[in-house]
């Protein structure tokens, strides 16, 4: 990267973000340590995995001696969501080298796709997007696993009573907020948080999936109501 200046702004985008993935990083470390896995074992599935909710969930499983293929499974239906963000961010990358690309679909995190949308108006080219989504990744990957490191080797930091697992939620209210720049913008998140409570309870996660599905087929509606008129 020639001109660092988008991969340090996404950088420092991301530092407030990274308050609500610390605890939960600690969190998982923590669980893995009580599991009885090594610390060599437990890195390298957060290496591999790079996923919160994916490696709690299997971490849980692989303690009731679940079979690897339940193991698998469950982990990449909680990961379905990732279709859409891989799906939005395809046009970026689009005529970006391999390494560019891999590098990009391996730290794809939930924080760093809000962070970018949140900003993607002030960047103009798939290069100044790249750029800018590389530093709120790299960001992202340093926040987690030294907090996953701290909670298996110190046990989680965070007073259970504090709640920090709140923060993640409420990262991403700050995030969404901003960008809820007129009335369509407003019917479809408040339609996203509705459908998301009713739905959490279907099986195998897939709540969030049939949220975000739901509230995209809405949004091209309105969309297209909008154009015909």
């Amino acid at each position: 990267m020639k001109d660092p200046g988008f991969f340090k702004e996404g950088f420092r985008a991301m530092l407030p973000i990274t308050t609500g993935a610390i605890p939960f990083g600690a969190v998982v470390g923590t669980i893995c340590a009580e599991a009885g896995f090594s610390f060599t074992q437990s890195e390298f599935v957060n290496l591999i995995l790079y996923a919160g909710t994916s490696h709690l969930a299997s971490a849980e499983l692989m303690m009731k001696h679940a079979a690897s293929a339940v193991v698998i499974i469950t982990g990449l239906i909680i990961n379905l969501r990732f279709l859409l963000y891989s799906a939005a961010l395809s046009p970026v990358l689009q005529n970006a080298g391999f390494w560019t690309k891999a590098f990009c679909t391996h730290s794809l995190t939930d924080q760093s796709y809000a962070v970018m949308i949140a900003n993607q108006e002030r960047l103009k080219t798939p290069r100044d997007m790249i750029q800018f989504y590389c530093g709120t990744a790299v960001c992202m990957w340093l926040a987690w696993h030294a907090s996953f490191i701290a909670g298996y080797v110190f046990g989680n930091f965070a007073p259970a009573s504090w709640a920090l697992d709140y923060g993640v939620p409420l990262s991403f209210v700050a995030l969404v907020i901003p960008t809820l720049k007129n009335g369509q913008y407003v019917t479809i998140a408040a339609f996203s948080c509705v459908a998301s409570v009713l739905l959490h309870d279907l099986p195998y996660h897939t709540g969030l999936m049939v949220t975000a599905l739901s509230a995209i087929a809405l949004a091209a509606l309105i969309t297209r109501k909008r154009g015909v008129a």
